[in-house]
């Protein structure tokens, strides 16, 4: 059973981060139904920023952040035992209901900036620190706890990647999961729950059949200007980095 009183992991991280090999990993088991990025549409709505696909994503998702967040609280679980629900910090703006989050179990997912903004930078010219999360993501992790009454739970993907069993083996037990070895596979290509941005992002995802090998331990050395980005973000991320499994 969940140690939540409704049957929703939330998963939070910003972009480039594992998380949609986090949602095909969940994905994979059977007692789960896998939801990507729910306040796309409204963030592009609501905020008129450009990304690409813009049009399409708005069109084909729901904007209305109130009917997003119901959604989010009262899944459609059609037969499984619960959702897994990737979540992007940075969609979460200002003036966007907060109230479920309470209602569900909230994990932390994170990464090291400087990876984060390499990768990123491959996808996208222009890049913002708004655009990486950072800060919006020790912000939740600090309303989540005081909601809560204790402190989210907190997973680094590089600790995934270096031995994902053994850190999806401790993610599952402190949610009160049990570990199911179908999370370490997964056959290549899309999957019903793929956003429609799938196109853009997640050609690497597609082609993958499980986790990517370990990353170097040394960071990735960027250009002065992504390099600005990472320092200013750094403290987010360290801050969040204390409580991690």
């Amino acid at each position: 059973m969940l140690h939540s009183p409704k049957p929703v992991v939330a998963m939070w991280s910003g972009p480039r981060n594992l998380s949609t090999a986090m949602m095909r990993s969940f994905g994979a088991r059977a007692d789960c139904s896998a939801v990507d990025e729910p306040f796309y549409a409204a963030y592009l709505l609501a905020t008129g920023i450009v990304h690409p696909m813009r049009k399409e994503i708005i069109n084909a998702g729901e904007t209305d952040p109130e009917t997003v967040a119901e959604t989010c609280l009262s899944p459609d679980l059609n037969g499984v035992e619960f959702s897994y629900q990737k979540h992007m910090t940075q969609h979460m703006i200002p003036g966007f209901p907060l109230e479920w989050i309470a209602d569900v179990t909230n994990v932390f997912l994170i990464r090291e900036p400087a990876r984060v903004l390499a990768s990123y930078a491959a996808k996208r010219q222009a890049v913002a620190a708004e655009d990486i999360g950072f800060r919006r993501q020790r912000e939740l992790f600090e309303i989540a706890g005081e909601m809560t009454g204790r402190k989210p739970l907190v997973i680094d993907s590089h600790d995934i990647r270096r031995d994902p069993e053994t850190m999806l083996v401790k993610l599952c037990s402190a949610i009160g999961l049990t570990f199911d070895p179908a999370m370490l596979a997964w056959e290549a290509g899309r999957k019903p729950e793929d956003g429609i941005w799938a196109e853009h992002w997640y050609d690497a995802v597609w082609r993958s059949t499980g986790f990517a090998e370990p990353e170097a331990e040394a960071l990735p050395k960027l250009p002065e200007h992504l390099q600005q980005i990472a320092d200013s973000v750094f403290e987010d991320y360290a801050f969040v980095r204390e409580f991690k499994l």
